[in-house]
């Protein structure tokens, strides 16, 4: 488990060549199938990996959310992956890891991890519908390794969304409408992430179009140029500006901050990333390929304050 840690801790130096590296583990064998899935997640989330502590149970929670645990004086909510997927398994999960992104640090249960490995994000495939469907969006990716097994990469934010029975609607609170007319564009492969980022663009009265990772966004970003430029307008008086994520299969959002900085169709339009991955070394990432602002995501009033900024919209 060591090396992995070190693996972990030299994982810089990623930023616009759209490559990420996973963690890869397995939530054990399901006994209704047989089957034995791998799943992935950035390693830029995980904190450390460890075997599974003794844990406190919380009453009234979801079965998935096996209780917390103390983690050098901080106590972190543990989440069963194998329960909240639905997989049912013989084993109690033996390895916990510890996740930290967007301020918060939780414990995801495991039967095991496997190693990191470094990807492209082109190599990632938006999942079949079926797929999607079945797992009611829990997979955002999925890449065939070179053993022609599949592994799949799981939103963890909507494990978190939906694990922790907490009424957003507070976050919403000192969300204000704008009076000018703006349009920007957004780029996300979450769900979660994307019906808030529509929720909070709706009470700010913000006009907005937007695709599911990276690629496509730049395909549309692409499209909405060539007809600026056919109506002999500046795109820049169209659109105002572009958020995005940084992790999304196909594109990352740091290629396609790279592209549209190098594109000079797009000057004068500010890129905003918007991103669970909090630390001060991803938002350096942000910078190093052009992005203007960085905001973090699941704090709403944060998203429109800094949208407000930087759509020169004054405070009411």
């Amino acid at each position: 488990m060591s090396e992995l840690l070190k693996k972990i801790d030299a994982r810089t130096k990623l930023a616009g060549t759209n490559k990420l590296e996973i963690l890869l583990f397995s939530l054990g064998q399901d006994q209704r199938t047989g089957r034995k899935e791998v799943f992935g997640i950035n390693v830029f989330k995980v904190r450390e990996v460890m075997r599974t502590p003794e844990i406190t149970s919380a009453p009234e929670m979801p079965s998935s959310v096996e209780g917390m645990v103390s983690l050098r004086g901080t106590l972190v909510p543990v989440i069963d992956l194998a329960k909240y997927a639905g997989i049912v398994t013989a084993n109690r999960p033996e390895i916990m890891i510890v996740t930290e992104y967007n301020g918060h640090t939780q414990g995801f249960l495991v039967e095991s991890v496997d190693t990191i490995l470094r990807l492209d994000w082109s190599s990632m495939r938006m999942p079949p519908d079926m797929i999607t469907n079945r797992m009611a969006g829990l997979v955002t990716a999925v890449t065939e390794l070179e053993n022609n097994t599949l592994v799949m990469m799981m939103d963890v934010e909507k494990v978190l969304a939906e694990t922790s029975l907490t009424d957003d609607s507070h976050l919403f609170i000192n969300v204000e409408p704008i009076k000018e007319d703006r349009m920007i564009f957004f780029a996300d492969d979450s769900v979660v992430a994307r019906k808030q980022i529509e929720r909070t663009l709706d009470v700010m009265n913000i006009k907005y179009a937007a695709a599911i990772n990276g690629l496509r966004a730049w395909e549309e970003l692409q499209r909405m140029a060539q007809q600026a430029e056919m109506a002999g307008a500046k795109l820049k008086d169209i659109l105002h500006l572009v958020l995005t994520d940084v992790e999304m299969p196909e594109m990352d959002g740091y290629m396609l901050t790279k592209m549209i900085k190098s594109d000079p169709r797009f000057q004068g339009i500010p890129v905003l990333m918007h991103s669970s991955l909090s630390g001060v070394s991803n938002q350096k990432l942000g910078e190093s390929v052009g992005v203007d602002a960085y905001v973090s995501k699941f704090e709403p009033q944060k998203l429109s304050m800094k949208l407000r900024e930087m759509l020169n919209i004054p405070k009411n």
